[in-house]
């Protein structure tokens, strides 16, 4: 049986994958502030003694212990922000960069052998080579929180190279589905509760990236962690299409019956400090590993829209 340690594990994504390692067998232990996570997300595997919560900051003492006899640390735990990142960089430095080296300080003092790492596709920054892949250089991210998890993929390859683990970081395309907490559809949807006549877009509408459902993404990851097995792996983890803002709105005020809402555009190719207006990555990488996506990004919005409004 496999020990695994989860950081971040009561967040979006972090619950996804508890739900899968649950469902594997392994032993699991959750490490969460739930400063953006909720218990409510792995409540049923914590009545059924299937997980254990550990409720800390990474940036304070005392979670370290939890690492001791761990097979595998898989650390979503992060400031996910990224227009907030432009507001107040602090959060990301400290809650990626600095949390992430606490994690592998941790990780070397207890011997544990291998860490999977949540990273993002804007560590591209605005690449001109689409769909992106992984071997793209320079790597010049527009925003603080792109930039930190570059910081956070470079200290990662160094500990495995210098300290004999070793690393999976996947760099994600925009994850989507139920019990997520911010993005361009949460947005909208929020945005729609609140006036149903209107809605305003960042931007002109005109942005266009790669969407993935979050299932999809947890099972990549899982796939590609069983066949890549280098000392330092990094892969893509996306959909083989993209679609516009626009039609992303389409598809939310649809859903939500509120299609005669007018559209007030703020104008501009990037929404906003730190956006990326058009984004794809090759799958290349990881499709030769064995793995594909199964649905396209619209396909992936209309389902996160209808699990987020099914939501209480």
């Amino acid at each position: 049986m496999m020990f695994d340690v989860v950081t971040g594990g009561a967040g979006f994504i972090g619950s996804h994958l508890v739900d899968a390692l649950v469902a594997r067998g392994d032993r699991v232990t959750v490490i969460d502030s739930l400063a953006a996570g909720s218990k409510n997300n792995i409540a049923r595997h914590l009545e059924k003694n299937r997980v254990d919560l550990v409720v800390a900051d990474l940036l304070s003492d005392g979670w370290q212990k939890e690492f001791e006899g761990a097979d595998r640390i898989y650390h979503l735990a992060a400031d996910p922000d990224v227009r907030q990142s432009a507001l107040s960089p602090a959060g990301p430095v400290n809650n990626n960069i600095l949390a992430t080296f606490r994690v592998l300080e941790a990780m070397r003092f207890h011997h544990v052998p291998e860490i999977v790492f949540t990273s993002t596709s804007t560590v591209y920054g605005d690449a001109t080579v689409i769909p992106t892949p992984e071997e793209y250089a320079p790597l010049e991210p527009v925003s603080v929180y792109g930039a930190s998890k570059l910081a956070c993929e470079a200290l990662i390859s160094a500990y495995c190279h210098s300290f004999s683990m070793r690393a999976w970081n996947f760099r994600f395309a925009n994850i989507i589905g139920s019990r997520s907490g911010h993005g361009v559809i949460t947005d909208f949807v929020t945005k729609l509760k609140n006036n149903p006549r209107e809605l305003e877009i960042l931007g002109d509408g005109k942005q266009v990236k790669s969407y993935l459902d979050v299932q999809e993404c947890v099972d990549a990851m899982l796939f590609a962690v069983d066949h890549a097995g280098a000392k330092v792996n990094t892969l893509n983890i996306g959909s083989e299409d993209w679609i516009d803002v626009k039609t992303i709105a389409d598809i939310v005020a649809g859903e939500m019956r509120c299609s005669g809402a007018r559209y007030r555009f703020t104008g501009g190719e990037r929404g906003w400090v730190g956006d990326v207006p058009k984004m794809q990555l090759s799958l290349s990488r990881i499709k030769a590993l064995g793995w594909r996506p199964q649905r396209g990004s619209e396909e992936s919005v209309r389902m996160a829209v209808k699990a987020i409004l099914a939501e209480p």
